[in-house]
């Protein structure tokens, strides 16, 4: 059901989102901020290049959206939420948007701490070495690339995290405070070490750090794979986002 407050919550999960890619961007001299949208676009970095409305979408904001697409060199994603009712789809299509993935919403308060199995070594990224080593295990574990230099220009309320087994990196974390939020971002496990539960430790570690800072709610954006696990965990679903590229 949606209420007052689930919207309000769904709100700041968006805000945290979009802060990171704001916060980022800003950070390797590519945020691009307008009076209804923003676009963050990193030239030698696959993420986070996005495009997103800062509320209500009119007509007109689609073809101004498409337009600045079509202007930059670099794919930029454009993300739509449903909390205010979404983007007509025959809309999008009318100016060559495709959906390219799916995403959901969700969060939890943080009112406890989670158990942890201690079989991980997770540290953050505090020096130029480990920044090459997390952008070299990222995008093992997602498919795309993140600049290494995005994680030394990294502010100090955004921290990146490298999960070690056995002394050797296994997977990645990012967390992003926002207020009283923390958004769990880049959650994800190479490949050869999936089906250990190393993604669920990564997440209860993560989410107790969050909470030993004075975070009180978090949020994160699940993939379909994703989303089964935290579900389990707590989380509550709050949206759809729905990911376009032109075609």
């Amino acid at each position: 059901m949606t209420t007052p407050q689930n919207i309000r919550i769904a709100e700041a999960n968006i805000q945290n989102l979009t802060s990171l890619w704001a916060t980022v961007s800003s950070n390797a001299g590519s945020y691009h901020p307008g009076s209804a949208f923003d676009y963050a676009l990193i030239p030698d970095s696959d993420w986070p290049n996005r495009i997103w409305h800062k509320g209500i979408h009119t007509p007109g904001d689609v073809e101004n959206i498409s337009r600045i697409i079509r202007s930059v060199p670099q794919k930029l994603t454009f993300p739509c939420w449903d909390i205010y009712g979404g983007i007509p789809k025959a809309l999008l299509a009318q100016h060559g948007f495709i959906r390219t993935f799916e995403q959901v919403g969700m969060s939890m308060p943080l009112e406890q701490e989670l158990p942890q199995l201690h079989r991980l070594d997770i540290r953050p990224v505090s020096d130029a070495y480990e920044a090459r080593s997390w952008a070299s295990l990222y995008p093992k574990a997602f498919g795309y690339r993140i600049a290494d230099h995005i994680l030394r220009a990294a502010p100090e309320h955004t921290d990146f995290y490298i999960a070690y087994y056995q002394h050797k990196p296994v997977g990645t974390a990012i967390l992003h405070y926002t207020g009283s939020i923390a958004g769990i971002h880049g959650v994800g496990i190479i490949p050869e070490m999936r089906r250990n539960g190393f993604a669920g430790e990564i997440m209860n570690s993560v989410l107790n750090i969050a909470r030993s800072k004075g975070a009180k709610t978090a949020t994160l954006q699940a993939s379909s794979m994703g989303k089964g696990l935290y579900v389990k965990m707590g989380f509550a679903t709050q949206f759809i986002m729905e990911n376009y590229q032109l075609t």
